[in-house]
């Protein structure tokens, strides 16, 4: 993979700052602009940063942070604005030629835009064939945080088996809701059975994600997700216990090798090489000790109320699968495609 210089936008957010800290250690792509808001224009990242110690070079901490209306020179954008910033910030940038790869959710229905996970539709890369008929640049998008690990689980199901309807019920960490999200009174001991917007991605998303290309537009698909979604006291990890009600009989064996012979993609440095790790224990995954980076984790896989229905449980680091790491795959996808 070529050496890219790379800007992130939002960068004092928890998931600019995870972008920040991925990117510190990555062996091709180079931090070289920081941008946020007119609060933090002109600051140091270090004012800012979080990460653990170590974690971020000191040059990058030193980094002055731009604000928005600034000239970027970096050629890939990773942007983890507010939706409201991405939806005047981001195609500006594409038109003027650079490469915007955006964790906002201000874009990702746009039936011009790719709603990427690499694992699962890298052939809708597609869609950027089109946008660069008529921009210089190009904008992808990454699913929601929870869409991505419920994805994830369901791609060697969907692969393998007919699906009518899904059931996905999710328990969502709280670095979820950014920083500083929800205050500690509102948080500890408590459960909070409604995330705003959440539901509809959670049943929408999956429908854009698994449609098809066909002459360079994209036609969703009728993937039919039930969706209910929680806010619980963990600090970073979706847990989501998903219901699959099947077209046909099917055996758990086949759905444990449709599963365990889901592969990654070798030639992306951030891929895993399991995008999903099956666990046998009874009480696994837990995000306390199975947050696996880009890996998700699927559990207690077991028989439904009929031949035609299996049950789950899929664990996903939201920061990292769900966010940075996610963006950063798709640059690397891009640049091994031949869009960067």
């Amino acid at each position: 993979m070529k050496s890219l210089d790379a800007a992130v936008l939002g960068a004092t957010g928890l998931v600019g700052q995870k972008f920040v800290e991925l990117l510190s250690r990555h062996p091709s792509i180079r931090v070289r602009e920081l941008v946020g808001s007119e609060k933090s224009r002109g600051r140091s990242f270090r004012e800012f940063c979080k990460s653990p110690d170590g974690s971020v070079s000191p040059s990058i901490l030193d980094s002055r942070i731009k604000g928005l209306d600034e000239r970027l020179e970096s050629e890939v954008i990773f942007s983890a604005l507010p939706a409201d910033a991405a939806n005047a910030v981001e195609w500006k940038l594409a038109e003027q030629g650079k490469t915007v790869i955006s964790k906002a959710s201000a874009n990702r229905m746009d039936p011009r835009v790719p709603l990427i996970i690499p694992e699962v539709n890298p052939e809708h890369l597609e869609l950027l064939d089109a946008q660069r008929r008529s921009i210089s640049g190009g904008l992808v998008c990454d699913p929601n945080c929870t869409t991505i690990i419920l994805a994830l689980s369901l791609k060697p199901l969907i692969d393998n088996f007919r699906i009518r309807r899904v059931f996905a019920t999710s328990m969502q960490a709280l670095s979820g809701a950014g920083y500083p999200g929800l205050s500690s009174l509102d948080a500890l001991g408590n459960v909070i059975p409604f995330i705003s917007g959440e539901e509809e991605k959670l049943a929408d998303e999956p429908r854009k994600i698994f449609g098809t290309i066909a002459g360079g537009r994209l036609k969703e698909g009728d993937l039919k997700i039930f969706a209910s979604c929680n806010r619980v006291p963990v600090a970073v990890g979706h847990m989501i216990s998903v219901y699959v009600e099947l077209r046909d009989p099917v055996k758990i064996d086949s759905v444990i090798d449709a599963i365990e012979g889901f592969r990654g993609l070798s030639e992306l440095p951030s891929a895993p090489k399991k995008p999903i790790v099956l666990r046998s224990e009874p009480d696994r995954p837990q995000p306390r000790i199975d947050n696996d980076g880009m890996s998700v984790s699927v559990g207690r896989l077991r028989p439904g109320a009929d031949s035609k229905s299996i049950a789950y449980s899929v664990l996903g680091d939201n920061l990292v699968r769900g966010a940075a790491g996610a963006g950063i795959l798709d640059a690397e996808l891009l640049a091994h495609r031949g869009y960067l």
